[in-house]
């Protein structure tokens, strides 16, 4: 058997949360049951007339951020406890390169048309 240095011989280095219990079937089901009522919720929402029809879309934004956190929560078990530290910092990492990355999107196509050459120019460029 082949000794690397620093490794000791019988011990099997794991990444974490591997041959750890993480959850229960309890845990689970009460996920499930929160994303299909935050779903049907939507559907709810969408399809009739118990919102004031231009708040729809702020209310969808809620229950899609809702959904997301049930996710984190009962699936993923990102929580604030101490052993989650990195969780927490790759989630949050995570959201700043969506962020920056949606922001710099919306910055990009809310400023083409100062960038674009006048109508004018393209028209007497073809002649």
């Amino acid at each position: 058997m082949e000794h690397y240095v620093g490794q000791h011989v019988g011990s099997i280095d794991k990444a974490p949360g591997v041959g750890e219990q993480s959850g229960s079937l309890a845990t689970y089901t009460a996920g499930l049951g929160f994303a299909l009522l935050l779903t049907g919720a939507s559907f709810m929402v969408s399809q009739t007339n118990l919102l004031w029809p231009p708040g729809v879309p702020a209310g969808l934004a809620v229950l899609a951020i809702a959904q997301m956190g049930v996710h984190l929560v009962f699936f993923l078990h990102i929580g604030t406890g101490p052993d989650n530290n990195n969780n927490v910092l790759a989630l949050a990492f995570g959201l700043l390169v969506v962020t920056l990355i949606v922001a710099g999107s919306l910055w990009i196509m809310a400023h083409l048309n100062a960038n674009m050459m006048p109508a004018s120019a393209i028209m007497e460029m073809q002649r």
